[in-house]
């Protein structure tokens, strides 16, 4: 895979009209956490990195650490595709570092590199990706889920062909609003 450069990403985003960009990154319990910037601060927070208050990963201030840094890794910029097509929404996902740019030890993508670096130091390979059994796909009208998997490179690219009537276009911009229910029959009482 080609490394990104920051003047590759600035191009990108507006060749594409982003307006948003998601920093990401996981909390002590390893829950996904994002800081939403606009593309108007996309390049300053390439050079300098996204200052954040450390009690957004801890839920609580630490003593020592006051605030941290999302560095992102520009590797990671992806457009998400089920948002709109104009003004459109990507994301990065972001290592947490002190103020003078090294890793912050506690943090578990930290963690997660330095135990890669220590299998591969004794020749073992590592390899980390989401399970599929915590997504839910839609079946066809047999109730069979069709997917795909295929090689590219040294890549496995797997593809899950959505059948279902998934959610309406006029509901796509409401998704990632708190306590959103896409489901009209469901309601607060019901659940």
């Amino acid at each position: 895979m080609k490394t990104r450069t920051k003047e590759e990403i600035l191009a990108l985003a507006e060749e594409e009209d982003v307006e948003f960009i998601r920093l990401q990154f996981t909390d002590m319990f390893g829950r996904l956490k994002n800081v939403a910037i606009t593309a108007g601060q996309l390049e300053r927070v390439l050079e300098y990195n996204y200052e954040f208050d450390v009690a957004d990963m801890f839920g609580m201030l630490q003593e020592d650490e006051e605030y941290m840094y999302l560095k992102p890794n520009l590797d990671t910029f992806v457009i998400l595709p089920w948002r709109p097509q104009q003004g459109k929404v990507a994301r990065m996902l972001c290592d947490i570092c002190k103020e003078d740019g090294t890793l912050f030890a506690k943090s578990p993508r930290t963690i997660l590199l330095k135990t890669i670096e220590k299998a591969q130091a004794k020749g073992y390979s590592f390899y980390i990706d989401p399970e599929c059994e915590f997504f839910l796909f839609h079946s066809d009208e047999n109730g069979i889920v069709r997917v795909a998997l295929t090689k590219a490179g040294n890549k496995n690219i797997f593809q899950v062909y959505n059948t279902g009537n998934g959610i309406k276009n006029s509901e796509k911009d409401k998704i990632f609003n708190r306590f959103y229910r896409s489901d009209e029959s469901r309601s607060k009482a019901t659940g």
